[in-house]
């Protein structure tokens, strides 16, 4: 049997989806920036991918700001307990309609190879990718009347950096927009992540009394 329990709040469901945004415009920009396609024009995509990292950094610090406030970062220890099971589960097992090997809970909400993906995310990935756009936007800048530069000798390795790190978050958009249509319908995680609310065992939702509490909270 199931209950619908209420698993995402509402910043987290804000942070998500302007992160995904953000991901998103940053791509178009920065492919623009390369030569990919022309679209906003060279200039223009300069000038918006910039106001867009910006955005996103604002945004990064609020989501840790958050995280440690409210304990979410917890979410995200990662273990190895039934991380086998997972990747088969993905590898195999999802194709013969097979049992997920892991439940997902109010207090554990991403499975073990989820927190593995999404630890590499925050502690490398995105990092990589804010720091060395940093590095690359302030490479060379006015100070003063004059145009002072980091002490780097070429932007070429801060380039490659930026860019491998931008490629590794395009790849796992693109798994994540697969693994969204996995759940127990093509829509389900879907609208998980709009309403905040999804169905889980009855043993592994919380009782209707803590519903009615959350719902009722202040949330950060």
């Amino acid at each position: 049997m199931k209950q619908k329990a209420y698993i995402y709040r509402s910043f987290e469901r804000f942070w998500h989806w302007m992160q995904a945004l953000s991901i998103f415009f940053l791509a178009a920009t920065g492919f623009e920036i390369h030569g990919s396609f022309t679209f906003f024009g060279y200039q223009n995509a300069v000038k918006y991918h910039n106001v867009a990292a910006y955005t996103f950094i604002i945004l990064i610090v609020f989501a840790i700001f958050w995280h440690f406030t409210t304990g979410e970062w917890k979410q995200y220890l990662p273990t190895t307990k039934h991380l086998k099971a997972q990747i088969n589960f993905y590898l195999i097992g999802i194709f013969q309609n097979a049992p997920h090997p892991t439940k997902k809970t109010v207090l554990s909400k991403l499975n073990p190879l989820q927190k593995l993906t999404y630890l590499g995310l925050k502690i490398l990935v995105i990092p990589t990718m804010v720091i060395s756009g940093l590095l690359y936007m302030f490479y060379r800048y006015p100070q003063k009347g004059t145009i002072e530069g980091l002490n780097i000798g070429t932007i070429e390795v801060i380039a490659l950096f930026h860019t491998a790190a931008a490629f590794l978050l395009m790849a796992f958009v693109i798994v994540h927009l697969y693994l969204i249509t996995t759940g127990a319908t093509i829509t389900s995680n879907l609208k998980a992540m709009i309403t905040g609310y999804e169905e889980l065992e009855a043993h592994e939702a919380p009782e209707n009394e803590d519903l009615k509490n959350e719902k009722n909270e202040v949330e950060v």
